[in-house]
């Protein structure tokens, strides 16, 4: 459809949410119209395969400015922007950094920490990552 999934989440609470995140291919923003789309393909599919059987909402929704960084890529692509970052096992003494990303090597990331020392440590030990909200804009084909 010319979309990727950046995030798919299902939330319990009140009524089931089935949350999904996506981005355009082209890099060009998401409108309105890609997520109404996405929305009316998924639901097709879902009614036919019935994975979830209570009743539930589904989300569609682009990754916004502060979006996830879910995949190894995704530190390659933004590299030069300011992340949060939560590790599952302590690097340098510590779980959670915020740092401008510096890029991958192989699977290991490198933050430059605000003091200017460089944390580094392997994709596969990432709990959660997200960009920060700043000034800097996310570059994409639709701001070139």
């Amino acid at each position: 459809m010319g979309y990727s999934l950046v995030q798919v989440k299902l939330a319990d609470g009140r009524r089931k949410t089935l949350s999904i995140m996506a981005e355009r291919t082209d890099e060009v923003s998401m409108s309105f119209d890609d997520c109404t789309e996405i929305t009316r393909m998924v639901s097709a599919l879902l009614e036919v395969e019935d994975p979830i059987t209570s009743a539930y909402d589904l989300e569609v929704c682009s990754p916004g400015i502060d979006r996830p960084l879910t995949k190894l890529v995704d530190f390659i692509r933004f590299s030069g922007h300011e992340a949060k970052v939560e590790t599952m096992i302590p690097v340098e003494g510590r779980k959670r950094f915020r740092g401008t990303v510096q890029g991958t090597k192989g699977d290991v990331v490198t933050l430059k920490m605000p003091e200017g020392n460089d944390v580094s440590f392997p994709f596969t030990h990432v709990k959660t990552a997200r960009l920060v909200l700043s000034d800097t804009p996310v570059k994409n084909k639709s701001n070139k």
